[in-house]
């Protein structure tokens, strides 16, 4: 039996506004509507989290379902102070986020760029190898919704300089699921992978606040990751550095191979292809090949 959320624990420090709903057909979706309608009503940073989301949004426009409360569906309300080009850490570092929140009574989580947190695995599936997928991230810019701050992200017709965009970071973590209630064999949950402690409330907490810390140590650097410290951090739980990769790009633009040797400044996976070339992929699909 999967277990609601308990209200009275949800005080998390930093945070202006945490809400709970029962259903929502996706919590991105959703708070970048209530935002876009009222901005004033979430100061960031916020968090909308729903006990059950019923056509879950992945990256790509791929869905993420989940039975009721057996995960969290959760998206945050957040205006990061750093300049437009360093917005690509944001969901690398909500990943970096989400391995310290998991990684607990021996389980040792890793990120796969460019948004997925895995758990170790016995057996190796293609494109993940001896990992399964336990979270998954999307962050998206609100459209027209400003406040005062920092040079920070933009889109085309976004703020400029002085004025700091809303983005709204979607998390789907599988908590307490079972195997014949995942949607694939590619992933797998914290009960599943041993977690010793797979409490949802307990989980939630911790995460937001691994979010909240990770993002104020990039904000203090300017949005410099490595100036932070987080890219050596991220780089030492990083699945996907030093094995070899496909990377499918996105929209279509072809396909890449190489070794996954680094990122660069803004967060993109730079690829040693076999010519001697290196290659920065902003976006796309990766495989790890070995």
């Amino acid at each position: 039996m999967h277990q609601s959320l308990y209200l009275d624990r949800l005080t998390v420090p930093g945070f202006a506004r945490v809400e709970v709903v029962e259903t929502s057909p996706s919590t991105n979706a959703e708070l970048v509507a209530a935002v876009r309608a009222d901005p004033d009503a979430w100061p960031a940073p916020s968090a909308l989290i729903a006990e059950e989301q019923t056509a879950g949004r992945g990256r790509a426009g791929r869905s993420w379902q989940t039975p009721p409360r057996a995960g969290l569906t959760v998206s945050l309300l957040l205006r990061p102070r750093v300049p437009a080009e360093a917005m690509g850490w944001l969901p690398l570092l909500a990943g970096l986020a989400v391995v310290r929140t998991v990684s607990d009574g021996g389980i040792t989580a890793a990120v796969k760029w460019p948004n997925d947190v895995l758990l170790p695995a016995v057996d190796t599936v293609a494109g993940l190898g001896l990992y399964r997928k336990v979270a998954g991230i999307l962050a998206e810019v609100v459209p027209g919704t400003t406040s005062p701050g920092s040079p920070a992200a933009g889109e085309t017709g976004s703020p400029g300089a002085g004025e700091a965009p809303a983005v709204v970071l979607g998390i789907g973590l599988n908590v307490s699921q079972s195997a014949d209630e995942l949607p694939v064999p590619t992933a797998t949950s914290l009960a599943l992978a041993g977690h010793p402690r797979p409490d949802r409330t307990d989980v939630l907490v911790r995460m937001l606040g691994e979010v909240h810390a990770v993002v104020r140590r990039w904000e203090q650097a300017d949005g410099d990751a490595a100036a932070a410290g987080l890219l050596d951090e991220y780089a030492a739980v990083s699945a996907t550095l030093g094995t070899r990769v496909r990377a499918e790009l996105a929209g279509g633009a072809g396909v890449l191979e190489g070794e996954a040797v680094g990122l660069d400044g803004t967060g993109a996976l730079v690829l040693r292809l076999e010519s001697g070339e290196e290659r920065a992929v902003t976006a796309g699909d990766v495989w790890h090949l070995r």
